[in-house]
């Protein structure tokens, strides 16, 4: 099973709001999550848009889980690293 660290869409038509969850890659994008560590809303205002839970990151990246290129995205810009 490979695990990933990906965003999971909720909230309205045209206003996006995404969760960043661990899941298993074959589940369908909005299907039931492993673990929640965080959230992205790209609408709210520049130091309100992530938000992230670092020591459940760090431990699932210990556990093998890897992160989109999103996902990847949004945690370099706030720090932390694949390491």
């Amino acid at each position: 099973m490979s695990v990933k660290i990906r965003l999971k869409r909720v909230g309205a038509k045209k206003r996006p709001y995404y969760r960043i969850v661990v899941m298993d890659s074959r589940t369908a994008r909005d299907g039931r999550a492993i673990d929640e560590v965080g959230y992205y809303h790209p609408i709210e205002a520049e130091d309100k848009q992530v938000v992230l839970k670092e020591e459940k990151i760090r431990d699932w990246f210990k556990k093998g889980a890897r992160p989109t290129d999103t996902v990847k995205r949004l945690l370099n810009k706030n720090g932390i690293t694949l390491k």
